[in-house]
């Protein structure tokens, strides 16, 4: 078989991207690439930043010689049917399933996969999740779906996002949930694509997200997560330096930081299973 190669779409505007590199976090496509490498490392993957002015996306044809598309998250808004930016994602996601190429993602991903196969997202009432989401937990459906092949049935992941899956298309499973957003975790099947998608993040870890904290500032304090912008950066600190040195007993007691978050081999097993499950079996059969 030759190398595998994917395509990986980074929805989020230049302004935020700038953002990010403003405060040391690695862009999204960036790290689902360093996700992709560190399990595949003779994997290719081109990475589209899908809202800058002229960038045009794989048609049909072209997408039909990627192995997957992954998708990480975007700061745009899956129901935003105005916004140009917003469409051509959800087309290049359709083309996907028309020509069956699995895909994966995560928060974003997981409200994009829902509304092109005809499923709703709407503004999550509880307003953000943000950080850890707290015990999620697998659906009987869950249970026996192969992405969470070796999941534990309850785990910890890394979130953050104000919208929410309120309704599963035909085709689609609830794999997992708690108790801030019912729908943590998605699997559609639609056309001859299938899509895994969990709402939290497995291609995070507590630095990105200690970064992510900081570009998110402004709206942190606001929405009354932090006091001061003195108690945020105590917080993303503390976070950092559990990332540094994952014995400190102190700090992971502190912010109940298990080894669901800290291990890479419990954090990315879904998109393991993934590669292993839907992209390996779908290179073969090409």
């Amino acid at each position: 078989m030759s190398k595998l190669r994917f395509l990986i779409t980074d929805g989020y505007p230049k302004e935020s991207r700038e953002q990010f590199n403003e405060v040391g976090m690695t862009l999204a496509g960036e790290l689902y690439a360093k996700l992709l490498k560190q399990h595949l490392p003779d994997a290719e993957y081109d990475i589209f930043y899908s809202s800058d002015e002229g960038v045009e996306l794989p048609g049909i044809e072209e997408l039909k010689k990627y192995d997957g598309v992954l998708w990480p998250g975007c700061n745009l808004t899956v129901y935003h049917d105005h916004d140009p930016r917003v469409v051509k994602m959800q087309e290049l996601c359709y083309r996907a399933y028309e020509v069956g190429v699995p895909q994966f993602g995560s928060c974003w991903a997981a409200q994009l996969a829902v509304y092109v196969a005809g499923g709703k997202v709407e503004p999550n009432p509880k307003g953000r999740e943000i950080g850890l989401a707290r015990k999620v937990h697998l659906t009987d459906a869950g249970k026996k779906h192969p992405m969470y092949e070796g999941k534990p049935e309850v785990f910890d992941g890394f979130i953050s996002h104000d919208d929410e899956i309120t309704e599963i298309p035909e085709g689609g499973e609830w794999l997992a949930s708690n108790e801030f957003t019912r729908v943590q975790a998605v699997s559609v099947k639609y056309k001859k694509g299938t899509f895994w998608a969990p709402q939290y993040h497995p291609e995070y870890d507590l630095y990105e997200m200690a970064r992510l904290v900081i570009a998110r500032e402004e709206k942190l304090i606001k929405q009354n997560y932090f006091r001061t912008k003195e108690d945020l950066l105590a917080y993303s600190k503390d976070l950092e330096e559990i990332y540094n040195d994952n014995s400190r007993k102190d700090l992971r007691w502190k912010y109940a930081i298990d080894d669901d978050v800290i291990s890479d081999e419990i954090r990315q097993l879904e998109f393991v299973n993934w590669l292993k499950k839907q992209v390996i079996p779908y290179a073969e059969s090409k």
